[in-house]
């Protein structure tokens, strides 16, 4: 019986030790697997913590311009270290309001230094057409006025230590688009201007002052913009060489990109209306055409 005892653990030691063998690189590659997983782990975890949250921070800015005092409005990512290029808003003929904005807060979410005009002066916003069109009028009558008032913009923008002065680009919106159209056309120094739904036609195309590259976002609905005013302004901008793009957005009227804007039209019997699909369109063909000109 003595002997049967110990042999029975001798050979299970034995076994125990072929087991071992067998086992000891697929244990050891185990441990690896997860030594690696937690080292991976660790690291999103730390890369999660040093991302840095957005930080829109927004402020209300006065400068003049012939003496009037304008209103604007400034958005940035105040979380965002180093300059970065800035973006002029120019809003619709009802003054600067909650629209444009909205628009310039988006921008600083996109990482740019954007900066919402005020074209009227003393932040002066309409409510009807009527109005609208007494205030939007002189600047179509007097494109330098327009352009003065740009300028004090654009001063004030690169003012901030953040915009970096060599990259800075417009964008407006119906009465706004014809504005930074208008501004581009007079040799106003930018990287390049958008005009969402505006008018087209206005100052001269000359190709010694144009500097700026420009996007046109049309809606191909608009009663506002006729096609024979599309022809002309595509026919002066090819006579000159100039660095367009023409976009038009099926089933979109004028003022697609504003969600007040069917409710206005209603209210006042105007064609306008938004249009989501062209929206959402219009503002990706803008951050397409920033990434080309933004150095």
């Amino acid at each position: 019986m003595q002997v049967f005892v110990n042999f029975v653990p001798q050979k299970l030691l034995t076994m125990k030790r072929i087991i071992y063998v067998l086992l000891a690189p697929a244990l050891g590659l185990i441990a690896c697997n997860n030594q690696s997983a937690s080292s991976s782990s660790k690291a999103d975890s730390t890369t999660k913590e040093t991302a840095k949250e957005p930080n829109i921070k927004e402020e209300n800015v006065s400068y003049t311009a012939d003496g009037t005092t304008m209103n604007g409005y400034v958005a940035y990512d105040a979380s965002k270290e180093g300059k970065r290029p800035g973006v002029l808003v120019v809003h619709e003929w009802w003054g600067l309001n909650d629209y444009p904005k909205m628009r310039a807060r988006k921008l600083a979410e996109l990482g740019y230094v954007a900066m919402a005009v005020d074209m009227y002066g003393n932040g002066k916003t309409v409510d009807n057409p009527d109005d609208a069109g007494k205030m939007a009028g002189p600047f179509y009558q007097n494109p330098q006025m327009a352009k003065s008032r740009f300028d004090a913009a654009l001063n004030k923008l690169k003012t901030y230590a953040q915009v970096d002065t060599a990259n800075i680009a417009a964008i407006g919106y119906c009465f706004g688009g014809g504005i930074v159209l208008n501004t581009a056309r007079l040799g106003e120094k930018l990287r390049g201007v958008v005009s969402f739904h505006g008018n087209l036609v206005g100052t001269p195309a000359d190709k010694n002052l144009l500097k700026a590259k420009i996007l046109v976002c049309h809606g191909a609905d608009d009663q506002f913009v006729k096609p024979q005013e599309v022809a002309q302004f595509k026919k002066q901008m090819d006579s000159i060489g100039a660095d367009y793009t023409f976009k038009q957005y099926p089933n979109a009227t004028h003022a697609f990109t504003n969600p007040n804007a069917t409710a206005a039209g209603q209210k006042f019997k105007i064609p306008i209306a938004y249009n989501a699909a062209a929206d959402s369109a219009s503002w990706n063909d803008m951050k397409s055409f920033f990434a080309k000109i933004f150095r």
